[in-house]
């Protein structure tokens, strides 16, 4: 699970337990003990996100995060979506996760790539189908 950010500062989590809404309400609450000022974060429309968990926590910091929905079904406006695509197509092809242990680190180690790379994930903020005013 990851968030980025149009100036390709990202952040993330690696899931080895189910996505639902007690994870993103760590994920969240992690998430906005990073900035010092308010976040939006574009999400798709998983049950997680708008559980009745979620709800009330984001009443309860709406002075520090708001979420914007996408439309049910539209991955091509979502810029994160290009970094799960990258994630898939970037496992090392020397070596292969064989249990889950193996995945996670492997899933990480591409992660903290990406945090020292902000270009390769500003530039998924320039796609055909994302429309985004980059902060400059």
């Amino acid at each position: 699970m990851s968030a980025i950010s149009t100036k390709g500062r990202m952040h993330f989590t690696v899931l080895t337990e189910s996505f639902d809404a007690k994870v993103m309400g760590r994920f969240l609450d992690r998430l906005v003990g990073h900035f010092d000022r308010e976040v939006h974060l574009i999400v798709d429309r998983h049950s997680a996100h708008r559980s009745k968990t979620v709800r009330p926590w984001l009443a309860d910091h709406e002075a520090q995060i708001e979420l914007h929905f996408l439309p049910s079904y539209s991955p091509e406006p979502n810029p994160d979506e290009l970094v799960d695509a990258d994630l898939k197509r970037s496992p090392p092809h020397t070596h292969r996760a064989r249990n889950q242990a193996e995945l996670a680190t492997e899933t990480r180690r591409f992660f903290h790539r990406r945090q020292n790379r902000p270009h390769i994930s500003r530039g998924h903020f320039s796609g055909r189908h994302a429309r985004y005013i980059l902060d400059e």
